[in-house]
């Protein structure tokens, strides 16, 4: 396993079935383009395998954590560590960009991905909820 950070459209497009939608040429430029945000794709035999996403966050008063996006890892290579190796690599960019801690959203009863981080050092910071916003498309 070889894990990689994006740094092309064709990459990012070439991991689509690692995402939960296709891949947009305009998005991923816009992504590339976007300061902060990173993809980390693990490779096996050449092929995407699994992906992580990574967004730094800046604050005046609190300086800049890593908020891990999402994970995803081909259904066909799970269980065999890449979901921690790409948690890994990413606490690692989040450390070598000075970053105060990295952290995720994740729902309660997904038991893989919480196995999946707290195997990768990950505790418990208690339970919150997510509000969102949905915009009507134009």
């Amino acid at each position: 396993m070889d894990i990689r950070r994006a740094t092309t459209v064709s990459e990012l497009t070439a991991a689509e079935h690692l995402y939960d939608g296709p891949a947009r040429a305009e998005w991923a430029e816009r992504f590339l383009a976007a300061a902060g945000h990173l993809m980390l794709i693990a490779y096996v035999d050449g092929a995407p395998a699994g992906m992580i996403s990574g967004v730094e966050m800046l604050h005046p008063d609190k300086g800049t954590e890593m908020c891990l996006y999402e994970l995803s890892v081909d259904e066909t290579y799970r269980r065999r560590g890449i979901g921690r190796a790409l948690v890994e690599a990413l606490l690692k960019v989040a450390r070598e960009r000075d970053c105060y801690d990295m952290w995720v959203g994740v729902d309660t009863d997904n038991d893989p991905a919480l196995a999946t981080y707290r195997s990768a050092g990950a505790k418990d910071d208690g339970v919150f909820a997510m509000l969102t916003w949905d915009f009507p498309e134009s």
